[in-house]
């Protein structure tokens, strides 16, 4: 049996499947170099989820590696280059949580649009009381609203049909060409470009990958084209964001309001310059963080045997 090296957590029925098709040992990514390395050498197959980072120097310690599977989405804390000039498949779980973003990034703007405060308990819950909550938390529908969906891949599309659903309209802008983009859904939408979609959205949400290109993308150039009473929401990476730039901007713009649920670098430094701001709502990066969305990344598992048993993986990254 081939041997695996798990140094982050995975649900407990994957990881009962591995192990009863591979010899499964376990060790934190953080432990101590030679407890790590001792493990490494020996070990065909690595499951990792965010916190291990297979870069080159890892792989030169992991000389019989085979496989790595992220349990996970994104790619960010794996050198695929390096993985690939070392012949070891990387198999990632690219659907696992799509349904838990999308279900995020609907309650954030219902957050926003829907204003809501519980009645104060027992005596404090007076008439006075219920009749000022019913006169002033008087919210917007989203059905009035445009949502522009910079990004529309998976969760992009998924985002853009529970929106249509709702009778929102919808701006898009993607690298892909719009024929291609129109052909993967069954609902209206505006290809524009990205200056247009930020100027004539009401919400913009950002669902692009961690290429190097995209770090940043959201910065002084492109806020100035935000309307000024948009609602921002970043539940994608938070390398995309200029955070100073936000900082600046939204202290400009009263009447705007920006939720990250992603910060970069994570967990955000003391100095965050988008601390403290009464606009601006800070995240720790919850919105995949459902049981199932979890269990599903776990799956990745799946792949790791496919690959150390010579067959081809359903999502290869390399």
């Amino acid at each position: 049996m081939s041997r695996v090296l798990i140094t982050e957590t995975l649900a407990e029925s994957a990881e009962a499947w591995l192990c009863r098709r591979a010899e499964v040992v376990r060790c934190a990514h953080d432990a101590p170099s030679a407890e790590l390395d001792a493990l490494l050498r020996e070990a065909e197959g690595l499951v990792v989820r965010t916190y291990t980072i297979v870069d080159e120097a890892f792989l030169v310690r992991a000389p019989n590696l085979k496989v790595v599977g992220r349990a996970g989405v994104g790619l960010d804390n794996i050198d695929l280059e390096a993985c690939k000039r070392r012949g070891v498949r990387v198999v990632y779980t690219p659907d696992a949580n799509t349904q838990a973003v999308v279900e995020y990034v609907l309650a954030l703007m219902l957050d926003h649009y829907r204003p809501r405060t519980d009645l104060p308990p027992g005596k404090d819950a007076d008439a006075q009381t219920f009749h000022n909550l019913r006169k002033t938390e008087v919210g917007k529908q989203l059905d009035q609203l445009t949502l522009g969906i910079v990004g529309f891949g998976r969760i992009g599309k998924r985002l853009g049909c529970v929106a249509h659903a709702l009778g929102m309209k919808l701006k898009v802008c993607d690298l892909l060409p719009e024929a291609e983009l129109r052909k993967a859904v069954d609902y209206p939408f505006d290809f524009v470009d990205h200056k247009t979609l930020y100027a004539d959205s009401d919400i913009v949400s950002i669902h692009v990958d961690g290429r190097a290109e995209n770090r940043r993308m959201i910065d002084g150039a492109a806020l100035k084209h935000l309307q000024g009473d948009c609602l921002f929401i970043n539940a994608a990476r938070g390398m995309l964001v200029d955070s100073c730039a936000v900082a600046e901007w939204a202290g400009t713009h009263p009447g705007a309001k920006i939720i990250l649920d992603v910060h970069d670098p994570e967990p955000p430094p003391e100095d965050y310059p988008l601390y403290d701001l009464p606009n601006v709502r800070l995240l720790p990066h919850i919105a995949s963080r459902t049981f199932e969305a979890l269990d599903n990344m776990s799956w990745v598992v799946r792949d790791v045997v496919k690959v150390l048993e010579g067959e081809a993986p359903k999502h290869a990254a390399v």
